[in-house]
C-alpha cells in the first residue's frame, strides 16, 4: 500500500515550508523554488496470535522524501527537475497497518525538522546542478 503525502498537508498543518531563494547568473536573477513531498508506504509483518497469544503484528512504514526544484530565470526560462531521497524516514508500529495511518503521520510530523533539513541540504548540493543547466539553457543551440 503507497499514500502520497504532500509535506504542507499532513495533519491539516504545514509541516515543511516550501524553501525561495533568488541567484544571480550571468547577471540575471533567478528564482528558485524547492518543494519537499513524501511518499509514504506501508509494509504488514507478523501474524494475529491465537487466542490467549499475543499478535507479532507490525506495520512497518517508510517516508521517501522527494524535492521538486523549479528555476524561472528573467529571461523566461523554466527548468523542473525531481531530486529523489535516498535515505528515507523509517518507522514500525504495533497492530495492522490499515488502523495505524493517522499514528504514522504524526510520527512523520514530528519528524518534520529531518525534512526541513534534508529540503535545505538538497537546495544546497542543487546549486551546482542549476548553474550547469542556467547554463545550457541560455546558450545559443549548436548545429
Amino acid at each position: 500500500m503507497s499514500i502520497i503525502i504532500a509535506a504542507g498537508l499532513l495533519l491539516g498543518a504545514p509541516i515543511v515550508d516550501s524553501h525561495r531563494v533568488e541567484i544571480d547568473h550571468q547577471g540575471q536573477r533567478v528564482a528558485v523554488t524547492y518543494h519537499s513531498e513524501l511518499a509514504v508506504t506501508h509494509r504488514q509483518v507478523g501474524s494475529a496470535g491465537p487466542a490467549g497469544r499475543p499478535s507479532t503484528l507490525r506495520c512497518l512504514w517508510k517516508a521517501n522524501v522527494s524535492v521538486e526544484r523549479e528555476a524561472r530565470s528573467a529571461a523566461g526560462h523554466v527548468l523542473k527537475r525531481t531530486i529523489a531521497s535516498d535515505t528515507p524516514i523509517e518507522g514500525s508500529r504495533p497492530g495492522w497497518c490499515s488502523g495505524q495511518s493517522a499514528a504514522i503521520e504524526q510520527e512523520v510530523a514530528m519528524r518534520s525538522d529531518q525534512v526541513r533539513a534534508h529540503l535545505l541540504a538538497v537546495a544546497e548540493r542543487d546549486r551546482e546542478a542549476l548553474a550547469l543547466e542556467l547554463d545550457a539553457a541560455h546558450s545559443p543551440a549548436r548545429g
